[in-house]
């Protein structure tokens, strides 16, 4: 099940803030979960059938950007999601890319679709 973590709601930006009556959809600040001077910033939306989070590392004090580690983006799924919800990353073909900011990942997933999924040996035992 889709769902926001209300307490990192950004509320005051500018452009970005949001309040409760937008439902799943607004940009959230996650604190570095060990404490650091890092924070993820998602922006996320459940629009036209589908889930969607994108996910952008910040330095606090230098305030530029990382691009998320897988680290990062599990704590984002387990915020957003259950934990038996399948999530995807897609690697569209060429022609359909978008990149507006280089330090962005998106996880999506369709509403009331189940998604295939191969053998876990096929990646390694567990």
């Amino acid at each position: 099940m889709f769902k926001v973590p209300e307490k990192y709601r950004v509320k005051d930006h500018p452009t970005l803030g949001s309040d409760e009556s937008y439902g799943n959809n607004g940009c959230f600040e996650i604190p570095d979960p060990k404490g650091g001077t890092t924070s993820l910033w998602v922006l996320c939306s459940d629009q036209q059938g589908w889930q969607h989070v994108s996910v952008s590392g910040r330095y606090k004090s230098l305030q530029s950007t990382f691009l998320p580690t897988w680290d990062d983006m599990c704590l984002i799924k387990s915020l957003f999601w259950d934990d038996e919800d399948c999530v995807v990353q897609y690697h569209p073909p060429k022609s359909e890319y978008v990149n507006c900011h280089p330090h962005v990942l998106h996880l999506w997933k369709q509403v009331g679709k189940e998604y295939p999924m191969p053998p876990s040996i096929m990646v390694g035992p567990k």
